[in-house]
């Protein structure tokens, strides 16, 4: 009642008619069982299959050895002890557990473990252990991923390796090894063949595996790379102009803002801190972008990317905006998207410099400090040639909504505060020889083009501060801030 035989491509040992049991030794039914086993084995043939342990249980003659879990991955085992039936090599009934009477009912034998409790539940299989399922769909299922492999040597260090062939961004990179890329794209409906986009500099078209490649190496959980998918969409597009950025000497690289419930729902840091260190996803998200565009479109320091000072946030800019507290619709409803959806937003920025007012009480007041350090980015005579983000934190903001001031009318206080006369812009002014040609002097000039500044509501609920990220080059010449849904 016991035959089997081998087949390739499935488990090592078909049961092809006859019953058979899978146990392991750490679980406290299957020990509870063992004699039962034994007594079925004998009288039946029943055929047992151990998970952990080739001479568990005792007393059973001929225990296959499973603890490679080639069987029970094969056959879906959730459960053991689970009893099976199979008729010329199809499974035809199973039971999980112990209990006597279904027992008895399945294997036609009666008085099976008089001695016994009635009833006991079962414990979890191996095969479904969450430490091993990844590796062992990559070793009995085939991952189906297309990204070449890369066998390194023995004695070869798999991180010193990664290093080696150029692949980091100078920090230390999580090996992409199969499994982990597998486990990355289940935070994705999208299929891992799906083309993404095309990414520059070396115009690759990217799918969704490769960029759930470099979300493993960044440090990503699954959860996050719908957020990355749609941060690599953003910065790939023509408006936004990645391949400039690169290129550009200026300090400027992607920041990442995002709005909508997935922020809260992942676990980014809209607070205290939000464009600092501290935050498993702004930090990785912000990371995978970038090690996206350097691993598979080729834009690297020395290369393509020419900045002649860079800043830290090139290795990771990203954070959330705080929508709960803000006085303010969500930069994204702001940009056009309807209240509710997740989205990313893309900024060329540079740095952060901070913003100091610790005084001002009335909207007014706090709005001309704001706009008085506005005007130094990029230098106070340059005028539309350069965005700007505003992020405005929680004290400052309380300022503008006991004032009433909703995000247009402080967009339309800034830009007639930073409405400059031509005088003061010129070439000389000032003694300072950087400034517009002569031409301008007669005008009256905004600081920023219309949609050129931002304002994001971020940041910890202490300190009169808000912050200043400048941007690169605007409009056609150089980076349009892109708004991107984000899909699951």
């Amino acid at each position: 009642m016991g035959d089997t035989e081998a087949a390739a491509g499935a488990a090592p040992m078909i049961v092809t008619d006859g019953l058979a049991a899978v146990v392991k030794r750490d679980c406290p039914t299957c020990v509870l069982v063992a004699p039962v086993l034994a007594d079925l084995a004998e009288r039946t043939g029943l055929l047992v299959l151990s998970q952990d342990d080739p001479t568990f249980p005792e007393g059973v003659e001929g225990v296959i050895d499973d603890t490679d879990l080639d069987f029970s991955w094969h056959h879906d085992l959730e459960t053991v002890p689970t009893l099976l039936a199979f008729v010329a090599g199809e499974e035809t009934e199973r039971i999980v557990g112990w209990d006597r009477a279904q027992w008895e009912a399945f294997t036609g034998v009666d008085g099976l473990g008089a001695d016994l409790p009635d009833w006991r539940p079962g414990c979890g299989s191996l095969s479904v252990d969450p430490n091993l399922t990844d590796e062992l769909a990559v070793r009995f299922g085939g991952s189906g991923l297309r990204s070449r492999r890369i066998e390194l040597a023995a004695l070869e260090d798999e991180f010193e390796a990664l290093f080696e062939r150029g692949w980091t961004d100078g920090l230390p990179v999580v090996p992409p090894t199969e499994a982990r890329v597998l486990r990355m794209l289940e935070g994705t409906t999208r299929d891992p063949d799906e083309i993404v986009t095309v990414v520059p500099p070396d115009l690759v078209e990217c799918t969704v595996e490769k960029v759930a490649v470099n979300a493993v190496m960044a440090g990503c959980r699954p959860e996050y790379l719908p957020v990355v998918l749609a941060a690599v969409e953003a910065a790939c597009t023509d408006e936004f102009n990645m391949h400039g950025l690169l290129a550009t000497t200026y300090f400027s690289g992607p920041m990442i803002v995002v709005n909508g419930p997935i922020a809260e729902r992942i676990g980014m840091n809209s607070g205290g801190n939000a464009l600092g260190q501290g935050n498993r996803a702004n930090l990785t998200i912000g990371r995978a972008l970038q090690l996206v565009i350097r691993n598979v479109g080729g834009g690297r320091p020395g290369g393509v990317d020419r900045a002649t000072l860079g800043h830290p946030g090139k290795l990771s800019f990203c954070f959330a905006e705080d929508e709960a507290g803000s006085p303010w619709e969500p930069l994204s409803v702001h940009r056009g998207l309807e209240p509710g959806v997740d989205a990313v937003t893309l900024f060329a920025a540079e740095g952060v410099r901070g913003v100091v007012d610790q005084l001002s009480r009335d909207a007014d007041s706090l709005a001309r400090s704001l706009a008085a350090c506005l005007r130094t980015t990029a230098h106070p005579k340059l005028v539309l040639g350069f965005d700007a983000t505003l992020v405005v934190s929680p004290e400052h903001a309380r300022v503008f909504r006991e004032s009433g001031w909703d995000r247009p009318r402080l967009l339309d206080e800034l830009t007639a505060l930073l409405t400059i006369d031509g005088q003061e812009l010129v070439r000389g002014a000032g003694d300072i020889a950087e400034g517009l040609p002569d031409a301008f002097a007669e005008m009256n000039l905004p600081k920023f083009r219309g949609g050129g500044l931002l304002i994001v509501h971020a940041g910890g609920g202490a300190g009169l501060f808000s912050a200043i990220i400048g941007g690169w080059v605007s409009g056609q010449g150089g980076s349009e801030p892109v708004t991107r849904e984000i899909r699951p």
